[in-house]
């Protein structure tokens, strides 16, 4: 008897089942033209989400690597003609015109599945680099990076989801679009897409300009905002807030309400914040004293003090204007005398008295403070959808150099995600407190192997086996009302295809 490797195949097997909750396969069917390919383009556009969200990487590895590993052939009833590196490609090409038609089929389908709602949409932007020059990507440029990679050429992506995290929408922007600039933008997408309705539009600060927030409260829009404003405006409704009690809305939170301009103003103090915000100042103070007491007694020439003065400020970040400083002037050497600093401690309290508050507005006037407050806090929700794409999916960095390539490789991230997101809220119904991450990692240890037994015309007998799951795998299964596929039936191999391809020795 011999026996062939074994292959990883039930994280995908699982893949394949959300692929088909979600009736991707019929709605890709029906939209990408079927001609004379040897394979149809949605079960190559089905490997490569499947794959984006088991094992993230490019489409030259998933051809050269990542099929023949994982049994996906046997899964997709399709042989290695599905990941022939050219059909990978060409299939980018032919998915993002349908984009909006794909978000018309979530919405529906998350609304039959999960009861979904889509009246209050969280708003945000990030941004994700480009490996190489990306020259001949129009959307490409140097901007602000959530990525820290101001080296590289970036594309900003805009998103829109509820606060369980379904997104109703994106949109792939020049990588130097200021965020005020966005909001406007994406009022009419969605209106345009999904008709007017009553929808509350949650976003931090930063992201809604003046001119837009006044063009959402006029009369019969029925566009509604919950905003967070800078931490400027705190100090500047002193006078309207100061006098005012507090409102206890959560055990470590408390509101103050006041009106201000036909809009809702609502002051939040927040334990966990105030200790939060404290302790990161403090670590960066001692951070930047430390640094200041080294150069004294390093005494290096004036101009190099300067430079590391001007790296010290940029790692202190506002912990720097807390200390007072008296810098030698030119031709003035660096000594005791004409270098000097102190903490400002008068500042150091005044910051800390305005530690944890945050303050939000709203044209829900007559909204309970608690359930703005609550909604506000939501918007963890799109930093986790971020968080997902990038670190769990691969998001980044994209290596294409095409723009509508970069635009596919979001759009097949995404198609992930939404498989993900599907697992998640099966799982916070049936099993809380697993994550998807687990349940891939935990079905990545069912594995198929092949059995192979000679017969005595010089024929195999190739017998495919999946590996029997352990107690607590059967558990998880049953909890998520899943059942493992069927053992698939043998096969023969003919005398000359077993001669030019004899299967494995068994590894002693």
């Amino acid at each position: 008897m011999q026996q062939a490797e074994s292959v990883v195949v039930h994280n995908y097997w699982l893949g394949c089942e959300l692929w088909q909750q979600l009736g991707l396969g019929a709605f890709w069917g029906g939209r990408l033209e079927v001609g004379r390919e040897e394979v149809p383009w949605a079960k190559v556009l089905e490997l490569l989400v499947v794959s984006r969200l088991i094992a993230p990487g490019s489409e030259f590895r998933l051809h050269r690597q990542g099929f023949d590993q994982s049994a996906r052939g046997d899964l997709l009833g399709s042989g290695f003609a599905v990941a022939g590196k050219d059909r990978l490609y060409r299939c980018l090409d032919r998915i993002v015109e349908h984009k909006a038609a794909l978000f018309d089929h979530l919405r529906q389908r998350w609304q039959d599945l999960f009861q979904a709602r889509f009246d209050v949409l969280l708003y945000d932007l990030t941004s994700t680099y480009i490996e190489g020059e990306g020259e001949e990507i129009p959307k490409a440029k140097h901007g602000y990076s959530r990525d820290h990679r101001g080296d590289c050429r970036q594309v900003v992506i805009a998103l829109v989801v509820t606060p369980e995290g379904f997104p109703l929408a994106y949109e792939v922007m020049e990588g130097n679009t200021s965020d005020r600039t966005t909001l406007r933008g994406f009022l009419a997408k969605i209106e345009a897409q999904y008709g007017r309705a009553r929808r509350v539009w949650v976003m931090d600060r930063g992201i809604p300009s003046e001119e837009v927030l006044e063009e959402m409260r006029q009369p019969g829009r029925e566009r509604f905002y919950l905003a967070g404003t800078p931490r400027g405006k705190i100090q500047q409704y002193e006078k309207q807030w100061l006098e005012l009690p507090w409102q206890k809305v959560r055990e470590s939170v408390e509101v103050k309400l006041f009106a201000e301009d036909g809009e809702l103003c609502v002051l939040a103090k927040s334990a966990g914040r105030r200790a939060k915000e404290r302790a990161i100042r403090r670590r960066k103070l001692v951070g930047l004293l430390r640094t200041l007491r080294k150069l004294r007694r390093s005494a290096p020439a004036r101009d190099q003090l300067l430079l590391r003065m001007g790296a010290a400020k940029k790692q202190a970040g506002r912990a720097f204007g807390l200390v007072s400083l008296r810098l030698p002037r030119e031709g003035e050497e660096v000594t005791r005398q004409t270098f000097i600093f102190q903490l400002h401690k008068e500042k150091l309290q005044k910051a800390e008295l305005r530690d944890g508050h945050y303050l939000l507005r709203s044209n829900l006037v007559g909204e309970n403070p608690e359930v703005l407050w609550e909604r506000y806090i939501q918007l963890t929700q799109i930093e986790a959808a971020f968080k997902t794409l990038k670190s769990e999916l691969g998001l980044r960095p994209i290596y294409h150099q095409v723009e509508k390539r970069v635009e596919a490789h979001i759009f097949v991230a995404f198609l992930a995600y939404a498989l993900s997101l599907t697992l998640k809220q099966r799982l916070a119904a049936l099993a809380p407190g697993l994550t998807p991450r687990a349940v891939l990692e935990k079905l990545a240890t069912l594995q198929m192997l092949d059995v192979c037994l000679p017969t005595t015309d010089g024929r195999w007998l190739i017998m495919p086996r999946y590996t029997q799951p352990e107690p607590d795998q059967s558990l998880m299964l049953h909890q998520l009302n899943l059942t493992l596929p069927s053992q698939p039936p043998p096969r023969i191999k003919a005398p000359q295809e077993a001669a030019e391809n004899p299967p494995p020795r068994l590894k002693m």
